[in-house]
């Protein structure tokens, strides 16, 4: 599955519009299957912060964990952000070169 988030905006920026964001998507991932990869597509996206990636990003990752991967994350946003969710999370979030 791809997860295109300009589907959701391209200024992704508040703690309150990414945990509408996942609960919005919901019913799409509670039909994922249990060996089903999941793909974060950032094309698009021009502002990516902290709060959103936290409320949307990590409960991802603590549900799908090796099977969830981001890509297109170039911009410098997204790289910012990215590195941040790591280091407090301290989880691991695969990026596709």
């Amino acid at each position: 599955m791809i997860i295109q988030l300009k589907k959701f905006g391209t200024t992704l920026i508040s703690r309150q519009a990414g945990k509408e964001a996942l609960a919005a998507f919901q019913p799409v991932l509670n039909s994922v299957g249990e060996n089903e990869k999941i793909e974060i597509d950032f094309e698009g996206v021009n502002t990516f912060t902290p709060s959103w990636g936290d409320e949307f990003l990590t409960p991802l990752q603590n549900k799908f964990g090796d099977r969830l991967t981001m890509k297109n994350t170039e911009n410098s946003s997204v790289k910012a952000t990215l590195d941040l969710l790591k280091d407090i999370s301290q989880g691991k979030f695969i990026v596709e070169k």
